[in-house]
């Protein structure tokens, strides 16, 4: 998968959990649990669209770090809907598994970009 593809993924993901949060019942809990959802959840494109556009290496990793914690985050609040039966089952078992596959991705872009640093340039005297 490409990074325009990743990109595709993470805006439809964010479009799901738009659609999950709108459905949610008018409640205190589902107001309060919904908004931290709909934060974190929909930040996971921005963000990674953001790294995408780094200005270098460094910036890069720092960024693909906050997409890290922010689809965790995202996956924490689904949890708390799942331990308490809120929301759509089908919808929200799906976006658990998607927020799953992302994380494990966005991971994996991380410790590989980490992992392949470049090589310092020697200068011959």
């Amino acid at each position: 998968m490409d990074k325009v593809e990743l990109e595709q993924r993470t805006k439809r993901f964010a479009v799901s959990i738009i659609r999950f949060v709108e459905n949610l019942p008018k409640k205190k809990t589902s107001d309060v649990l919904g908004y931290q959802l709909l934060k974190s959840g929909t930040s996971v494109g921005a963000n990674y669209r953001e790294a995408n556009r780094a200005q270098s290496r460094a910036d890069f990793v720092h960024k693909i770090g906050i997409v890290e914690k922010e689809i965790a985050e995202t996956q924490y609040w689904l949890e708390l809907f799942e331990e308490v039966s809120h929301g759509n089952n089908v919808a929200r078992t799906d976006l658990l598994k998607e927020s799953g596959e992302l994380l494990a991705i966005f991971i994996a872009i991380g410790r590989s970009t980490r992992a392949n640093k470049p090589k310092p340039l020697i200068r011959k005297v």
